[in-house]
């Protein structure tokens, strides 16, 4: 296998890994190819209650600006109803909202 191969199989596992706890309590270990063990704490984010600096902190793709976008968007229209309607905010796409399905919640 070549190295290239190997380290997108190792991304694509670390990704699975992270996608998996965040449904079983959020903390994840990974070892990578020079086996350091690293540890990532995912936070879930409630984008009906967040500021704009926690979605940008927290959302993958999600800069200032689209974060700022998403709170406007939820004053002038109200909460979420799914998670889906968050591509109706300017500049939030499918991409964006498969990177961040598992991190997202409505409550």
């Amino acid at each position: 296998m070549s190295r290239s191969i190997l380290k997108l199989s190792i991304t694509s596992f670390a990704a699975l890994s992270m996608m998996a706890a965040l449904m079983h309590g959020g903390l994840v270990q990974a070892q990578s190819v020079d086996d350091t063990v690293v540890e990532i704490q995912l936070q879930q984010v409630n984008i009906n209650e967040a500021d704009a600096e926690t979605l940008a902190m927290q959302l993958q793709g999600v800069g200032a600006s689209r974060a700022r976008a998403i709170v406007e968007y939820r004053e002038e229209h109200g909460p979420f109803m799914s998670v889906e309607e968050l591509t109706e905010v300017n500049g939030i796409g499918e991409a964006t909202l498969l990177q961040n399905r598992a991190l997202i919640v409505i409550e």
